[in-house]
Order: structure tokens, then C-alpha cells, then sequence
């Protein structure tokens, strides 16, 4: 009996001892791309910021990150909102120097707001692993440090505008630190996405993403592209990401407190790719208060935006702040 107990266990030890070394070996077998766009390193995302020339500002977070924050400043000195400042917070995949973004900050900051745009850990000019965090509190803590840092510059009162994947960023931040938010702008988001059929990953796919989790957790292994985004020739844009940062988000958690009380624009292109109009508009609906406002951009799309739709923004910021 005790011979048989033995050999049992040797077959059991046997058999998770080559389930490891084959989940190692998957884990740290080499993976090609379907993305050419060359991407930065950490190290060269920190030697590019310190070389940086544009009007920025850039901070040190609690746990000792360099964070980069793109700024526009309005050139009419007769038109100022001194006190206010629009934080942007991008999508997935981007920066804060994305085009978009980029003819957002002018337009915006030409109607008197000074506009900065964050660029989340692992993106853009921010130092940390690329396309990585390593849990949800220090994504929402590095929003938040980014607030209070706008705060500290002499705007007391911080307007977010997030886009896509900021929305998520936009609602976890206000959720966190409702006080400390003056407005909302959610701009192309929603709860659920557009239903498509993607190709199932292949099973050595799949094995490598779940091997990587467990023995490689900061390894960008999971490959975010679809046709026709935007930033594949920008090596400052992401498509790889740890399963860990793809994790982070939990639909069921973005609901804004009920005694919210700021304005609120909610926002999306009728030729949005990624979220029909009617989805956007169900996050508006569950969006509490008598302040809120729904508009749809015509001729725009997910990541392309007319002149027109950002300065329609502007103009909601005006007529409000």
C-alpha cells in the first residue's frame, strides 16, 4: 500500500514538474509581432523626456515614477480661465502627443483653458515597464497624484477629459476623489463595445498569454490591434500589454456616486468604430444629476476627429466653466 502511495505521488510530482518546465519554456519562448512599429524601451522613454523641448511639466509619483504631462497654454491672455485646467487622458495604445490629442490641446487651450495631458505609466514619455501596471490601485493613485499636481501648479479647479480608455480612467478618478474634479468630459466610450467576429487565438497563443501571467507577469504578451488604428508608424504608441494591464478594468465598477454634482459631457462620433451611439448613451443615462449633457459628433469617428468636434468641446467647456 505504501509502495503504491509512493509511486502515485512520483507520477503526480512527475506530472507538474514537466507542466512547469513547459509553461517556462512557452513563457520565455520568443513571440513575433503582427505590429511593426518598433516600440521604445523604458530606458528610451526616460532619455526622451529628459530631452523634451515642448512645454511640459513632469512629476515623481509616491512610489518614485517619473510621470510626463504634455501642456498647452493659451496664447490670449485676455481669454484665460486661470483657475481651470483640462487634464486629458488618452486611450489605449496612445499618448498624450497622439495627433488627435494634439489638435485637441490647441483647440482647447485657444478658447482660455490651460490643457495638460497625461501620458499613464508605461506610455508615452512616462517612465515604468511598457504597456504594464501592476495593479489597479497604483493606476487610479497615479491618476489621482496627477490631479493634485495640476492643483499644485496654481488650478484649483481640474476639469478630465478622457477618451476611450480614459473614460474608464476619468470615472475610477472621480470615484476616488469626487471632490477634487470640477467636470467631466467622457468622450467615446462605453460599457459595451461593438460585437464583432475575431478569429479565436491560436492554443499555443493562448497557452503563452496564461504561462507568461504566471511566470512572467511584466512580459507584454497580449497583442492589442485591430484594422485601421491609428499610431502603427509612432514608436512612442503601444500594442503590446501584460495581461495584468488588460485585467485592470471592471465594467461593473464604473458607476459615478449618486450625489455627484459637476457638469458632465458625455460624447461620441456617429462613425465610431468601436461603440454605437445608443451604447454611449446608455453610460449617460446611468450618469447621476441634473447637469449632464449628450452630444453626438457628426464625422467623426473612434480616433479621428474634425477641427469642428473638438471645438464643439470647447464650447461645452465655456458654456460652463
Amino acid at each position: 500500500m505504501k509502495n503504491t502511495i509512493k509511486k502515485i505521488i512520483y507520477i503526480i510530482a512527475c506530472f507538474v514538474s514537466i507542466l512547469l518546465l513547459f509553461g517556462l519554456i512557452i513563457a520565455f519562448y520568443p513571440a513575433k509581432s503582427i505590429v511593426k512599429n518598433n516600440p521604445i524601451s523604458a530606458k528610451e522613454a526616460n532619455e526622451m523626456r529628459s530631452n523634451f523641448v515642448g512645454t511640459h511639466q513632469e512629476f515623481t509619483t509616491s512610489d518614485g515614477e517619473y510621470l510626463f504631462l504634455r501642456q498647452w497654454v493659451p496664447e490670449n491672455t485676455n481669454n484665460i480661465k486661470k483657475d481651470f485646467a483640462v487634464l486629458l487622458l488618452h486611450g489605449i495604445t496612445a499618448h498624450s502627443g497622439a495627433g488627435a490629442y494634439i489638435t485637441a490641446g490647441n483647440i482647447i487651450a485657444s478658447n482660455g483653458f490651460t490643457v495638460f495631458g497625461l501620458d499613464y505609466r508605461g506610455h508615452g514619455l512616462s517612465g515604468g515597464n511598457r504597456g504594464d501596471y501592476k495593479n489597479k490601485a497604483r493606476w487610479i493613485a497615479d491618476l489621482t497624484e496627477a490631479v493634485r499636481y495640476i492643483k499644485e501648479l496654481g488650478y484649483p479647479h481640474v476639469i478630465v477629459l478622457g477618451h476611450s480608455l480614459g473614460v474608464a480612467s476619468a470615472i475610477y478618478l472621480t470615484i476616488n476623489v469626487p471632490n477634487e474634479i470640477a467636470g467631466l468630459i467622457l468622450l467615446s466610450g462605453a460599457y459595451e463595445g461593438r460585437k464583432k467576429d475575431s478569429p479565436p487565438l491560436p492554443l499555443m497563443k493562448k497557452a503563452k498569454i496564461i504561462a507568461s501571467s504566471i511566470f512572467r507577469p511584466s512580459e507584454q504578451v497580449v497583442e492589442y490591434f485591430r484594422e485601421g488604428m491609428t499610431g502603427t508608424d509612432d514608436p512612442l504608441f503601444n500594442f503590446s500589454y501584460t495581461l495584468r494591464f488588460l485585467s485592470m478594468l471592471d465594467i461593473n465598477e464604473l458607476v459615478l456616486p449618486r450625489d455627484l454634482n459637476i457638469p458632465v459631457l458625455v460624447a461620441v462620433g456617429d462613425k465610431d468604430e468601436l461603440f454605437e451611439v445608443e451604447k454611449v448613451k446608455t453610460l449617460y443615462d446611468d450618469i447621476p444629476g441634473n447637469k449632464k449633457e449628450f452630444i453626438v459628433l457628426p464625422d467623426t469617428y473612434h480616433a479621428i476627429f474634425p477641427d469642428e468636434s473638438w471645438q464643439k468641446l470647447a464650447t461645452w467647456l465655456n458654456e460652463n466653466f
